[in-house]
């Protein structure tokens, strides 16, 4: 099960109700941060995630609303002896940022972290459970877009296994890693006693002008989290400060084939997220604005 928390769903500004951007996305024992928003480790503490169980950061782009909490957290980590090597991935010029951010902060403590650079549209991480991708994004510095891809699954029918009698064990790890077997004179094959589960999609896009690469993050999703900073009234602002409206976000969801759209990113001059969505059902019709706290599970 995949679970995605909402830490923070403001643009620039915070207001008293949304804090500056921040998602946690949680799988087996993966706890991804995207993006860290000021604030964010105090958002985890009052919806009791602890910050010293996030095992890698995606940082989209190093604009100040996303990533002006990464030293408070990296402090906490290190005050907190983190066992782990923290991962973090951003945009090119992200291993120097890290180096001036240590040059102007005193830390307490040590921690060890890798920082991976992204630069190539396209896979960047994988493990036997799941992909990570990115894409570049338009925007007034680089920025990246994210993409979570949960692998196939082959499961097991044990009502099926009974039928043909397979005992637990050796030959069904066989019949669960695809391969056919023999038993009791006859040929099974993985198929007989299982089925395959489809991994789940998820596409995250932020801070950006309409690309192509918002098309490709968003493909087939099963859920598409996206920024509509601004109502469509304002497609001209949204022009000028490289990002989407909501009948834009919609309308990537639309072509991409997408299952659900979460939108985000609110830009601090609308006081709820009522009309947000009342627009945003006009474009897609499975669509909901996220709230801090929000939490969903796939």
């Amino acid at each position: 099960m995949i679970k995605i928390v909402f830490l923070g769903t403001s643009s620039m500004v915070p207001t008293k109700d949304r804090n500056h951007s921040a998602l946690l996305l949680k799988y087996k024992k993966e706890n991804i941060l995207i993006d860290c928003g000021e604030g964010t480790q105090r958002q985890m503490r009052i919806i009791g995630e602890k910050p010293t169980k996030i095992t890698r950061v995606l940082i989209t782009h190093w604009h100040g609303d996303h990533v002006l909490g990464l030293p408070g957290l990296l402090q906490t980590l290190a005050a907190s002896n983190y066992q782990n090597e923290l991962t973090i991935y951003g945009p090119e010029g992200t291993k120097k940022r890290i180096e001036y951010m240590f040059k102007a902060f005193s830390f307490a403590g040590d921690i060890s972290l890798e920082i991976v650079e992204i630069i190539n549209d396209g896979k960047f991480f994988e493990n036997d459970d799941f992909i990570l991708e990115a894409y570049n994004l338009k925007h007034k510095i680089p920025c990246i877009g994210f993409r979570f891809v949960e692998k196939d699954k082959r499961r097991i029918n044990k009502n099926l296994l009974k039928k043909y009698k397979i005992p637990e064990g050796p030959l069904v790890g066989k019949l669960q890693s695809g391969e056919k077997i023999r038993f009791n004179n006859r040929i099974i094959k993985p198929e007989d006693v299982s089925y395959i589960q489809k991994g789940k999609i998820i596409g995250f896009i932020t801070d950006t002008g309409l690309t192509d690469n918002c098309l490709r993050i968003a493909e087939n999703a099963d859920l598409l989290i996206s920024e509509a900073t601004f109502k469509s009234d304002l497609k001209e602002k949204a022009i000028e400060y490289s990002h989407l409206t909501v009948q834009d976000a919609a309308y990537i969801a639309t072509r991409a084939n997408v299952k659900k759209l979460v939108l985000t990113h609110f830009s601090q001059r609308y006081k709820g997220i009522g009309e947000i969505e009342k627009e945003a059902k006009n474009y897609f019709n499975n669509v909901v604005c996220a709230y801090d706290f929000m939490k969903l599970k796939l």
